[in-house]
């Protein structure tokens, strides 16, 4: 049986480290593991592999990959991946969520805590060795208290759970948004369908965009939703940045609509230099960092190897995706 790892970035920290096949030959002798320092021979290799870890297969090698039943990505987001041949085939997908989603409902909790005590202001008088205590009051966002603060978390996936928990746990009111909202009642105070996205963004001190990537959230917050937000709130993003219409972002923050903007994600990344975002006093930027630990590699290695010890022995597999949903 053939296990094909493929994953391949210009961030070495998204390239599946040379210990992963490795142990896996080791702790796994009966597969034949194979794994590719680029995508040079992908094609080629593909084509009996019966397992693949990946995330950009493109249809073409799908169609040519006969033996192919498992492909696991190492990211959450697959909607790139989901071509005509992956969705008219049987193969099954799983990916990375329950290693991504605790780390970044981390991130996006400290970024909420950031906006909310005012820390990017902070930090840039700092440089300015300016003792800001006045000027960071007397802006027009005063610093905060989060207990009692209403956070309104878009999608209750693999992110909005954690996060959902997180919150509550410092005292905030959490209302989720989510596909299904008969499935989350245990984790928010209120669940609403997309249909009801309106009020529930109009509730938020602090929305939270954590859904995947669907024809449904893809510029789910425009103009209009945008302009539900109170002249308080934040837009927290750590999503992925086509859920925001950046255009209509900028002028809604322009104008001061709302607080501000933490994004972690943009809609072209590394987020160019000739964008208004990076100089706004009011839009604070990490550059998709949310996911990053010293420990992802060992965690995607625990999830992907009971999973496949699931597949050796013909149990049901963990965190499958819905090919057809996207997510």
């Amino acid at each position: 049986m053939k296990l094909l790892i493929a994953v391949h970035h210009r961030f070495d920290l998204w390239k599946v480290p040379p210990w992963f096949g490795d142990r896996l030959r080791q702790e796994f002798p009966q597969l034949n593991v194979v794994q590719l320092p680029n995508y040079d021979l992908l094609t080629e290799e593909i084509v009996d592999a019966e397992i693949a870890i990946s995330w950009s297969l493109h249809g073409e090698q799908i169609a040519a990959a006969k033996k192919l039943r498992w492909i696991h990505s190492t990211a959450a987001a697959v909607h790139q991946m989901m071509t005509p041949e992956l969705l008219a085939s049987a193969i099954v997908v799983t990916n990375a969520r329950d290693v991504h989603g605790p780390v970044v409902a981390e991130h996006a909790m400290a970024l909420v805590f950031a906006l909310a005590k005012r820390l990017p202001q902070a930090a840039k008088y700092q440089q300015q060795k300016h003792w800001a205590q006045r000027d960071l009051w007397e802006a027009q966002a005063h610093p905060r208290e989060m207990a009692g603060a209403t956070m309104t978390i878009v999608g209750l996936g693999g992110i909005g759970r954690p996060l959902a928990k997180l919150a509550k746990a410092v005292g905030m009111r959490v209302i989720a948004v989510r596909e299904r909202p008969e499935l989350g009642a245990e984790s928010a105070d209120a669940v609403y369908g997309f249909e009801r996205i309106e009020p529930a963004l109009a509730e938020a001190d602090f929305v939270v965009l954590a859904a995947p990537v669907t024809p449904r959230t893809h510029h789910l917050m425009n103009a209009a939703r945008l302009g539900q937000l109170k002249p308080s709130a934040y837009l927290i993003n750590v999503s992925r940045g086509v859920l925001i219409d950046e255009t209509a972002l900028v002028a809604a923050l322009q104008a001061g609509n709302f607080a501000g903007a933490a994004l972690d994600v943009t809609s072209e990344e590394p987020l160019p230099q000739s964008s208004p975002l990076w100089t706004m006093e009011n839009v604070f930027i990490t550059p998709h960092i949310a996911g990053l630990t010293d420990r992802m590699w060992e965690r995607h290695y625990e999830q992907f190897t009971e999973n496949l010890r699931r597949y050796l022995e013909g149990r049901p597999l963990r965190c499958v995706v819905n090919k057809q949903k996207g997510y």
